[in-house]
């Protein structure tokens, strides 16, 4: 018997969807496991910066910055190119109906527009005077990692305003981790 006849177009997208979402758990997990992000809507409407404010501590990687920053964005560029893969199959399936064929083309144009923010956010932070810079970008959350020798409470506020300008994301949706 034919493996398409035993799985049916249906079900390989459903197994690719459901693959690409354990990929993005995964992430999230590993990305907010560590919880030291910087708390950047405190200063952000405030026209005096003190500095009894802690705005977390660095993230420890165990590999070099580089490799750091290289190894991500292989993983984000792989979990990406599976969900723009997957929805392309799902757009090629004739058996959809207008409404299907609908939902799968907004959520093509989201990724799209969340890859265009990624790479944006991640130009101007550099554009800053940050070495390094990976943006994660989703529906609820935007998770930023710079490459400093030690980010203050200014730059926080800085990149905070850029990813605020350019995705709309709440400022309490919005995490800065530092990789030394």
């Amino acid at each position: 018997m034919k493996l398409n006849m035993i799985l049916g177009k249906k079900q390989i997208i459903l197994a690719s969807l459901v693959l690409v979402l354990g990929v993005a758990i995964y992430l999230n997990y590993t990305f907010s496991e560590s919880g030291n992000g910087y708390d950047i809507t405190a200063s952000a409407n405030s026209e005096t910066t003190t500095d009894d404010r802690t705005y977390g501590e660095a993230q420890l990687t165990s590999a070099a910055p580089d490799e750091y920053f290289t190894a991500a964005r292989v993983e984000r560029k792989k979990a990406r190119d599976e969900s723009v893969e997957t929805l392309a199959t799902t757009l090629k399936d004739g058996n959809l109906s207008d409404e299907e064929k609908e939902v799968a083309t907004n959520k093509a144009l989201e990724v799209s527009k969340q890859i265009e923010s990624e790479n944006k956010i991640e130009t101007l932070v550099k554009a800053k005077g940050f070495q390094e810079c990976l943006a994660f970008v989703d529906d609820e959350n935007v998770k930023v990692v710079v490459q400093t020798e030690g980010l203050n409470a200014e730059q926080a506020a800085q990149i905070k305003n850029i990813i605020v300008e350019e995705t709309n994301m709440p400022a309490e949706n919005i995490v800065v981790d530092e990789v030394k």
